[in-house]
């Protein structure tokens, strides 16, 4: 084996490290999001839970951060919460999230 194909698959081997990350991170950071909006809803135990997993779950692959966001928006936008403070709170899970995986890492 050559020495680039060796850095090669050094690279490939840290694109798949990078996107599970980034899956793990999103999932995570989507379910916070989701438990926050299910409180700002008035949803407690089951329900809020339950809230938070379809966030997650529903067209997993497929989702995009804007489709999360509007849909979320969209849910609490009868309590007077602008799409941006929203998206603030999103950003905010997605590091919580990144930071929880790297706690587990340790």
């Amino acid at each position: 084996m050559t020495t680039f194909d060796k850095r090669e698959q050094g690279f490939e081997a840290k694109f798949v490290h990078d996107e599970e990350l980034m899956f793990r991170a999103t999932a995570r950071s989507n379910k916070l999001l989701g438990l926050w909006a299910a409180g700002r809803l008035g949803l407690s135990g089951d329900a809020a839970a339950s809230y938070a997993t379809r966030l997650v779950t529903d067209h997993l692959e497929d989702r995009t951060m804007d489709e999360v966001l509007d849909k979320v928006a969209n849910d609490l936008a009868g309590t007077g919460l602008a799409r941006e403070q929203v998206a603030l709170k999103l950003q905010e899970c997605l590091h919580q999230a990144l930071a929880q995986l790297e706690a587990d890492k340790q």
